[in-house]
């Protein structure tokens, strides 16, 4: 049987290259959104991966989703914690509000999730999960503190976690994307993205293939000895 895959913010972006290039690797694939009906509906009759709503930053809401997901599909033996969103802001007008959304969808969904899973992945000895991360929680960026923090978090978070899961082999690894040619990066001010682009060595955005192809490699059943470390993909723009 396929091993069933779970890609949280998989219908759109990176979460959607990552779900249709886990298909072509033979994975069953279950992708989660948010809350675009018709755009998740769009995608499955597409691409014939089925979404599940639900929201990633509800522990509770997280959890029963993966018991659905699982008495209708399998067991999750492969996780990709990959939803995200922004709220930017300099810290003088940094909300409260902004900081616990952002904190509680892109940080505390890895927790929910690996959570909801870690249980039967121990038992049965087996799992992959792949945590994304972003070079702005390596490196910075003026007006994210909180994206920063929540991206910085899933880096040690990964670290933590990969040591727990090395006796079941449950690897624990992390992709740490660049800046990818997604909707939310072409949102950027026109002036600002050929700033960014221009102090990328490589001289382009990333592709959403890039860290989808960085994916299947670190969910590949044999792809047991790497565990623990962040692999960064970034067209060279940070290198430590």
């Amino acid at each position: 049987m396929s091993r069933v895959a779970l890609v949280t913010g998989g219908q759109r972006g990176i979460g959607a290259a990552i779900s249709e290039a886990l298909k072509a690797s033979g994975r069953k694939v279950v992708a989660n959104y948010a809350g675009n009906d018709a755009a998740a509906a769009a995608f499955t009759a597409a691409t014939g991966i089925p979404c599940y709503k639900f929201d990633v930053g509800d522990f509770d809401a997280s959890v029963a989703a993966v018991a659905k997901i699982e008495a209708e599909v399998g067991p999750i033996e492969i996780l990709v914690n990959n939803a995200g969103i922004t709220r930017d802001a300099m810290m003088r007008k940094l909300t409260r509000d902004m900081w616990d959304q952002v904190i509680d969808t892109n940080l505390g969904s890895c927790y929910n999730l690996c959570k909801a899973v870690w249980d039967g992945m121990s038992t049965r000895k087996f799992g992959r999960i792949v945590n994304i991360g972003s070079v702005n929680g390596q490196a910075g960026q003026l007006g994210q503190v909180n994206y920063a923090a929540a991206k910085s978090g899933i880096h040690g978070f990964t670290k933590a976690l990969a040591q727990e899961g090395a006796r079941n082999s449950i690897t624990v690894n992390a992709i740490a994307p660049g800046y990818v040619d997604t909707e939310m990066v072409r949102a950027v001010p026109p002036d600002v993205l050929d700033k960014i682009i221009a102090k990328i060595p490589r001289g382009r955005l990333g592709h959403a293939t890039d860290i989808a192809r960085g994916v299947v490699f670190l969910t590949a059943d044999d792809a047991d000895f790497i565990t623990g470390s962040t692999l960064s993909i970034n067209g060279g723009q940070h290198m430590y």
